[in-house]
């Protein structure tokens, strides 16, 4: 795998891809830093060799041309701040004066260009558009995997316009495609998958991906009811699929044909209405009665699942296993997010990966007792699902 570490920028120009694509409040500033912080290894080793530095992002999703709370000039403070250089910016990405600046940076500085979505070409992948931002630099760095699974004019067709020995990824990148490629192609057994989350049809991709390599798939969230009810079981108004009940039999039919051990909950907190304020109990999640919904699994399944994860040597995690924001309805979460910090400490290797499981795993403050916590969510999926990405494969050929 080819990284920033593979080449010396001294008297370079790096144009590179990161995502900045932040939360911004009212009064625009950042409020969460993380995906900022990310990309500043990368860029103070290329700054520390003794090169230059283009920086290009989107924020938001602009839908007619330049909005003033899309654009990038917001968080200049920020990035300045985290990586402890003044960052120069220019109100857009391919006009006269962005080139002029970022033809004549000197060694040290960084330039953040205007958000690459004021222009249609960006996401419609625009050869001229891409050629033209390749223009900002001698070599290519990718460090956005968040975006690596779309075949943008910035993360995938600008590769095409420098050669093998003038693109590489960043420090983010190259994270998250070793810890996918550990998981998927260097697992030890057994491997556990959990995959959690509302809706089977949004991770029937995924399940069927690792039926060929997990030994072990937990089922939790809102989807396991899909699964309950195809089985035959009363769910009351709990979360379903209607639609998906035949697919949810052909995975479970798959699982067994394949030797996968595909575990549901056997219990699950059931609640009379979607509030942490309802009456609620627990009951087998087969038999929920009309009226209640469940919105988090139960005491067993949390015992049953945890002893699977700490017994296992890979584990992948995506999807919560209920309502964890609500403070009644998070124990089923907090079990797994434990007993993979448990496993880990044993000698596993864990991913988390998908906005909610990061943000469950956050929540609890465990992110650094597990092996690697993936800021890809939609990218990390698609990974899994295809084998890789468009903006990966645009760096590896």
């Amino acid at each position: 795998m080819k990284t920033v570490d593979s080449i010396n920028f001294a008297n370079k120009r790096a144009v590179i891809r990161v995502d900045f694509n932040v939360p911004l409040n009212d009064k625009f500033e950042v409020t969460d830093e993380t995906r900022i912080n990310a990309a500043i290894p990368t860029i103070k080793k290329i700054l520390k060799d003794g090169g230059s530095v283009v920086l290009m992002s989107h924020l938001g999703r602009p839908k007619d041309g330049p909005i003033d709370k899309y654009s990038l000039k917001h968080i200049v403070k920020t990035v300045s701040k985290a990586l402890g250089v003044e960052v120069k910016f220019v109100n857009d990405c391919i006009s006269d004066e962005a080139f002029k600046i970022s033809s004549s940076l000197k060694s040290g500085e960084v330039l953040l260009l205007e958000n690459l979505r004021f222009y249609k070409e960006e996401e419609k992948g625009g050869e001229a558009f891409a050629e033209k931002l390749s223009k900002h630099g001698n070599i290519y760095v990718n460090d956005a995997f968040g975006t690596a699974h779309r075949a943008h004019a910035s993360t995938t067709i600008i590769a095409k316009y420098f050669d093998a020995a003038h693109k590489c990824f960043g420090y983010v990148m190259a994270g998250e495609v070793a810890s996918i490629g550990k998981v998927l192609h260097d697992s030890e057994k057994p491997f556990t998958a959990i995959i959690g989350g509302a809706k089977v049809s949004d991770k029937i991709l995924i399940i069927e991906q690792l039926m060929s390599r997990a030994q072990h798939i937990i089922i939790g969230g809102g989807m396991a009811f899909t699964f309950v009810k195809a089985m035959g079981g009363t769910i009351g108004k709990s979360l379903c699929e209607d639609d998906r009940l035949e697919t949810a039999k052909e995975l479970l039919t798959k699982a067994k044909q394949k030797g996968v051990q595909l575990h549901l909950p056997t219990d699950a907190v059931i609640a009379d209405n979607f509030s942490n304020d309802a009456n609620h109990k627990q009951c087998a999640i087969n038999a929920i009665p009309d009226g209640w919904m469940g919105l988090d699994i139960g005491v067993e399944s949390a015992k049953q699942f945890s002893e699977i994860i700490k017994n296992s040597k890979t584990i992948l995690w995506n999807g919560p296993m209920g309502v964890f924001e609500m403070s009644n309805f998070e124990a089923g979460t907090k079990a797994v997010a434990e007993a993979i910090v448990k496993a880990t400490a044993l000698g596993a290797y864990s991913l988390i990966g998908g906005g909610d499981s990061v943000a469950a795993i956050n929540k609890y403050n465990l992110s650094s007792k597990v092996s690697y916590v993936s800021t890809g969510g939609g990218a990390l999926l698609e990974y899994i699902e295809q084998g890789s990405l468009p903006g990966v494969k645009a760096i590896e050929g």
